[in-house]
C-alpha cells in the first residue's frame, strides 16, 4: 500500500475530537500503515458550562482510542474552548497551532474546509494556513481540507464556498478501520438517518469511491501543492 503523496510525515488539525476520523480516518489508517507518521492536533475542548467535564473526560478517552485504532504516532490537544474559538485572540490562538505544527514538521497538513457550518472549523482553518504560509524551505508542501459529515456540506453551497473536492484517496483497504474507530466515539455516533451514522460514513465513502471507480475513497479539496 503506497503513501498517499508520498508524505513521510502528516499532521491532521481537527478543530474537535472526531472531525479527523470522519474526514480523513482512512486516509490517515492507509498512511499509518505504509510507514508514514500521522500526528493529530487537537484544537478545542469542551468547557463548563456548555459541556460537563465528565463528558469531555471521555470524549478525550475514545479519541485516543480511535487514534490508536488508526495509528496515530502522537496527539496533542491545545485546549482552546469548543465552540468559542471567536472569543480567542486569533493571534493567540495562531501562535498555539504553530507551534504545535511547527514541532511536527509535516510534508502533508490535512485542516478542516473553510466553507464548513461550524465557525470553529472556518477560524481553524484560516488559523492552519497562517502557519502554512510558503515562507521558508520548512513548511508543508501539500495542503488540503476534508470534508466532515453534519459540517461541510451544511451551510449554504452556492452562497458560500462548496465543497468540489479534486483529491480522491483511495481507502477501500482501511474503511473498515475508519468505521470501527468512530465507533469509539459513543458519545458522537446517531442512527440512522442522521449523518453522524455509521451507514452515512459508509455512504460517503461507497460515493468518493465510485467518482474515482474505487470501493471506498476520502475526498479532499487541494489548497497548495509545491513540488
Amino acid at each position: 500500500m503506497s503513501l498517499p503523496f508520498n508524505a513521510r510525515r502528516i499532521a491532521v488539525v481537527a478543530p474537535h475530537p472526531d472531525d479527523e476520523i470522519l474526514g480523513c480516518g482512512g486516509t490517515m489508517a492507509r498512511a499509518a500503515s505504509a510507514g508514514a507518521e500521522v500526528h493529530v492536533v487537537v484544537v478545542t475542548r469542551g468547557q463548563p458550562p456548555l459541556f460537563d467535564e465528565e463528558l469531555v473526560r471521555q470524549i478525550r478517552s475514545e479519541t485516543l482510542r480511535a487514534h490508536g485504532m488508526t495509528g496515530v504516532a502522537d496527539t496533542r490537544f491545545l485546549d482552546f474552548p469548543a465552540a468559542g474559538l471567536d472569543q480567542i485572540r486569533r493571534s493567540e490562538l495562531n501562535a498555539a497551532l504553530s507551534e504545535a505544527l511547527s514541532r511536527i514538521e509535516p510534508d502533508l497538513l490535512l485542516i478542516p474546509f473553510i466553507g464548513d457550518i461550524h465557525l470553529d472549523h472556518q477560524i481553524v482553518f484560516n488559523a492552519a494556513l497562517v502557519h502554512a504560509r510558503p515562507r521558508g524551505p520548512g513548511g508543508p508542501s501539500c495542503v488540503m481540507a476534508y470534508e466532515t459529515l453534519s459540517e461541510t456540506n451544511w451551510l449554504a453551497p452556492g452562497v458560500t464556498p462548496a465543497f468540489i473536492p479534486n483529491i480522491f484517496v483511495d481507502i477501500s483497504e482501511t474503511i473498515e478501520r475508519k468505521i470501527a474507530a468512530f465507533q469509539t466515539f459513543r458519545t458522537q455516533v446517531k442512527a440512522s438517518p442522521d449523518e453522524r451514522s455509521i451507514e452515512a460514513i459508509r455512504a460517503l465513502a461507497t460515493l468518493r469511491g465510485a467518482t474515482v471507480y474505487r470501493s471506498a475513497a476520502e475526498a479532499f479539496v487541494l489548497v497548495r501543492q509545491i513540488n
